[in-house]
C-alpha cells in the first residue's frame, strides 16, 4: 500500500457502555478513558480517529478539543451537522482548534437524519437537506480561505465576515479536510462538488469501484472547482493471529448479536439512508462476499461500519484493504471491539503490513 494512504481509527462517543460489543467498563466515556484511546493511537501508528455525532451523545467538538489538548500528534476527525452548527460559528471554532493544535483538525460533515427538533433545527425534504449541506460546506470553506466574506444563500448569510485566527496553510493543506458520506443521488452531487474525501461504508469491491467511477464522472459533469475528490473506507476489521481464530471469533460475535437482538449496535438505524440500506441488503448475496467481507452482522443489528466486517489474520485483512487501495481508496477508518485492545493489536500487526 502506498505511502499516501492514511489510517485512522474510531473513538466511541456514547453515554452508554458496551458500544458495538465494547467492554462495558466503569467510566467508559470519561476524559481519562478516552484519552487512553487517543494516546494508544499515537503510540501504535495511527494518524487519528473519527469521533461520531448525534443528539443524545456527548458533544463531539468538545470531546475532540479535549483529546487534542491531551495529545501531541492525534488528529480528530470531528463529525458535525449543518443546522446543529451555523457556518460562521463552526468556521471560527474549527479555525481556533486548528490553530491551537498546529493543524490537526479534520471534519466529517454528516447530513443524515437526527433528532433535529431537540436542538431547535428543522429540515425539509432530502433535496433541501443536501442543498443546505452544500451551502454550508461552500461557505465554511470561503470563511477559512477568504477575508471579508459576504454571502446570501437560501439557508445562510454573512456580511463582511473574517474568521480569526486565520487557517495557516501547511504545504498543500489550505484548510481542514471535509470528509463526507452518503449514497443517494443528492448526496453524491454534493460530494462531487464540495467534499475533499468521500467516505464509503464496507461495500464489496465492485460496489466501491462503481461509486468511484460515478463520482469522478459527476465531478467532471458538475465542473468541480476544487482539487480532485479523494476516497475513503469506513469499515470494521476483525483481526486475529490466525484466519481460523478470526472466523471463530466473528461467528461468536454475530451469535451474541442475534441473542441480544443487536443491543448496542443500532446507532445507524433510526432512519435507513440509501447507503445503510445498500449495506443491509448485502447479506442477500451471501454471508461472505469477495474474499472475507462478512455480511452476517447486518442481519442482527449491525449499523454503519458495524454492518460488514473484514475478517481474518492480519495478512488476510491487509490483502483485502490493498484491493480497495488499488481502486483509489487512500483514507481508511478502521475499528473493532474492544476498541482499546484492538487499537494496539491492529496498530502492531496490521498497519506494518499496509505500510510495507
Amino acid at each position: 500500500m502506498n505511502n499516501s494512504s492514511e489510517f485512522l481509527w474510531y473513538i466511541p462517543n456514547d453515554v452508554k457502555a458496551g458500544h458495538r460489543g465494547d467492554s462495558a467498563v466503569e467510566n467508559h466515556n470519561s476524559l481519562d478513558t478516552l484519552t487512553s484511546h487517543a494516546r494508544a493511537l499515537e503510540e501504535h501508528g495511527w494518524k487519528g480517529a473519527l469521533i461520531g455525532t448525534g443528539w443524545g451523545r456527548p458533544d463531539t467538538f468538545t470531546v475532540a478539543a479535549s483529546l487534542a489538548a491531551r495529545t501531541t500528534t492525534f488528529e480528530p476527525l470531528i463529525a458535525i451537522r449543518p443546522g446543529y452548527w451555523r457556518p460562521a460559528n463552526f468556521a471560527s471554532a474549527a479555525a481556533t482548534l486548528d490553530h491551537l493544535t498546529g493543524g490537526r483538525v479534520r471534519i466529517n460533515i454528516v447530513s443524515g437524519k437526527d433528532n433535529l427538533s431537540a436542538y431547535g433545527d428543522s429540515e425539509g425534504d432530502q433535496a433541501h437537506r443536501y442543498a443546505r449541506t452544500k451551502e454550508f460546506m461552500r461557505l465554511v470553506r470561503r470563511l477559512w480561505t477568504e477575508d471579508n466574506v459576504t454571502f446570501a444563500g437560501e439557508n445562510f448569510r454573512v456580511a463582511e465576515s473574517t474568521v480569526v485566527p486565520r487557517i495557516q496553510v501547511r504545504g498543500d493543506r489550505r484548510h481542514p479536510k471535509f470528509y463526507f458520506g452518503g449514497a443517494s443521488e443528492a448526496a453524491e452531487r454534493v460530494a462531487a462538488t464540495e467534499a475533499d474525501v468521500q467516505l464509503f461504508w464496507g461495500e464489496p469491491l465492485d460496489g466501491v469501484r462503481e461509486r468511484i467511477d460515478r463520482l469522478k464522472a459527476l465531478s467532471r459533469e458538475l465542473d468541480r472547482d476544487l482539487p480532485p475528490l479523494e476516497f475513503g473506507l469506513r469499515i470494521t476489521t476483525l483481526v486475529r493471529d490466525t484466519t481460523k481464530q478470526a472466523w471463530t471469533d466473528a461467528e461468536a460475535k454475530v451469535a451474541e448479536m442475534a441473542r441480544s437482538k443487536g443491543s448496542g449496535w443500532h446507532d445507524h438505524q433510526r432512519a435507513l439512508a440509501v447507503g445503510q440500506q445498500r449495506l443491509l441488503d448485502l447479506h442477500e448475496r451471501g454471508d461472505v462476499l469477495d474474499d472475507n467481507l462478512y455480511t452476517a452482522p447486518g442481519k442482527f443489528g449491525g449499523g454503519g461500519a458495524g454492518t460488514t466486517w473484514l475478517v481474518g489474520s492480519a495478512e488476510d485483512v491487509a490483502r483485502s484493504l490493498r484491493k480497495y487501495q488499488d481502486l483509489g481508496i487512500t483514507h481508511f477508518v478502521l475499528s473493532d471491539t474492544p476498541y482499546l485492545s484492538e487499537i494496539k493489536r491492529q496498530g502492531d500487526q496490521l498497519l506494518p503490513l499496509l505500510r510495507g
